[in-house]
This record gives structure tokens, C-alpha cells and sequence, in this order.
């Protein structure tokens, strides 16, 4: 079986994570490759190290981020620096 973007050493089934728990996750921490479980020969889930997980939701987030401002440049919901930075002085001023 052949999943998309790994190597059949990437690939386990079910019973090898079953059997083998402990060193498969030993394996996550020190490779930090994601590790594809197959059940009666088809893919059903992705294990992956901690770290590896919070960097990929960080990632996810900053292209969250990163297509909200694009929309807000498409619609017209911006500010030049300038205007922004006059008004943060102007607002210093009168604090």
C-alpha cells in the first residue's frame, strides 16, 4: 500500500502500533515523521509527535491569519501606515 507522501517504512498496521506502542512512539519523538496506521489494509489514521503537532497547529494558524488579511485587502479594509501611525501619536498625545 503506497499513501501519498511517505515511504512504506511509514506505514504500519493497527496491530504493529498494538504490539509495539512504546517504540512507536519513541520512533515519533526521535524521527519526528508522521507514522500512517492502516486496519485491514487501508489508511485510517496519522500519528506524530507533540512537537511536530504544535508546530504544524502554528502553521495552520498563521495561514488563518495570513488569508483573513487577504480578504480584508480585497474588500477595502485598510489603513496606510501613515494613517496609522498618526493616529497612534495623536492618540499618545492625549493619554
Amino acid at each position: 500500500m503506497q499513501v501519498r507522501g511517505t515511504n512504506s517504512s511509514q506505514v504500519k498496521p493497527i496491530s504493529y502500533l498494538e504490539a509495539n506502542a512504546a517504540e512507536v512512539l519513541r520512533n515519533l519523538a526521535e524521527q519526528r515523521e508522521p507514522l500512517v496506521i492502516t486496519q485491514n489494509g487501508e489508511a485510517k489514521a496519522v500519528l506524530q509527535d507533540i512537537a511536530s503537532f504544535e508546530e504544524t497547529q502554528e502553521a495552520l494558524t498563521l495561514l488563518k491569519v495570513l488569508a483573513l488579511g487577504k480578504l480584508d485587502v480585497e474588500a477595502g479594509r485598510v489603513k496606510s501606515v501613515a494613517d496609522v501611525v498618526a493616529r497612534l501619536r495623536s492618540k499618545r498625545k492625549t493619554d
